[in-house]
């Protein structure tokens, strides 16, 4: 006889334990579809390292600028603190001459009563009250006058001064500010570089090494130029940047033995004889603008939208540039980056 009994139901405990272990399931389904990213490969590594060089470059070229607006604006106050100093003295050389005044007029019969008024008051107060100058003698009158210009002079340099000092404290605010941006996308870069192999770091320093080896040997060829010849300076300016080849890339350097882009640019003509400004977006008015088919060696040649960057037009459709902390000073052709415009100094 079959049975009709109904089947075992399963008690709590077990109920607990199948649903625990369904529930782990899930969980480990769902861990399994939604896994870590792969680890970025030695390429993306090197294209996000690159993208963040060039955000680097745009802060540090900024940081260039507020450094040399510091510079300027400290040379000013200084001057402008000399003048004042200067002033003062005269000044003071000037009431000290008209205190002898009083003083003669009190040895022959006494002090003359507008003498004793600008001695004891406020001179400010005293040299606006034009109608008391009537009881002055020329030489005592001509005094006064020079005593109100020089203190009118006085306080609109000091106003100056002081104009410049709140200028001074600003640029110094943004230049910590540029400083820090620069060396912060340097360390985020350096980050990255580090997820790599050591394997993987010294393949991509030997595909760079290949790279600027390649490079230079175009570059160094004599570039098909026809009659066009370059100007001396420039071509001064591009024989003192070959010296530099191989010299690191350091934000903020201008030489002698490490540089950024303008920094290598400034310091190659400094070498010609020519002075030129020191940032990217002050050199492109350095000169007068050409577009990519009058490029003449040692030409400025500037690379993207926001002019961050900037080289020495070599030849060959090459530049010579402070590249990055990676490649340094180097020669590269200029259709690696986007080509904005050249100038040609002098």
């Amino acid at each position: 006889m079959a049975s009709h009994r109904r089947p075992k139901q399963p008690n709590r405990a077990r109920v607990t334990v199948l649903t625990a272990t369904a529930a782990a399931a899930v969980v480990l389904s769902a861990q399994g579809a939604s896994a870590a990213p792969a680890k970025p490969s030695k390429d993306e590594v090197k294209a996000q390292v690159d993208a963040l060089y060039e955000e680097a470059e745009q802060a540090t070229e900024k940081f260039n600028g507020a450094k040399e607006r510091q510079e300027k604006l400290e040379k000013e106050i200084g001057q402008l603190q000399d003048q004042v100093a200067r002033g003062q003295d005269e000044l003071n050389e000037l009431r000290n001459t008209l205190g002898s005044m009083a003083s003669a007029q009190y040895r022959s019969g006494g002090v003359d009563q507008s003498i004793a008024l600008f001695l004891s008051a406020d001179p400010d107060d005293y040299l606006d009250k034009a109608s008391t100058l009537d009881q002055l003698s020329d030489k005592q009158v001509e005094s006064v006058t020079k005593i109100q210009a020089k203190q009118r002079s006085l306080a609109q340099q000091r106003q100056e001064a002081s104009g410049k000092l709140a200028d001074l404290d600003a640029t110094r605010k943004e230049l910590g500010e540029k400083k820090k941006a620069s060396a912060d996308k340097l360390a985020e870069a350096q980050a990255l570089l580090n997820t790599l192999t050591a394997q993987e770091r010294a393949q991509l320093k030997d595909d760079e090494a290949k790279s600027s080896r390649a490079s230079r040997s175009e570059g160094e060829r004599t570039p098909d130029l026809g009659d066009v010849k370059p100007s001396g300076r420039a071509g001064a300016a591009l024989a003192a940047a070959k010296t530099k080849l191989g010299s690191a890339y350091i934000s903020g350097y201008e030489g002698p033995t490490a540089f950024d882009c303008s920094g290598l640019t400034q310091w190659a003509y400094k070498q010609a004889g020519v002075n030129i400004s020191r940032t990217t977006f002050t050199q492109v008015n350095d000169g007068t603008r050409i577009g990519r088919s009058q490029l003449q060696p040692g030409d400025l040649v500037f690379f993207y939208g926001d002019l961050h960057h900037v080289g020495l037009y070599a030849g060959n459709n090459m530049t010579l540039h402070a590249s990055n902390p990676r490649g340094g000073v180097k020669y590269e052709s200029i259709d690696n980056m986007p080509f904005q415009f050249g100038v040609r100094i002098g």
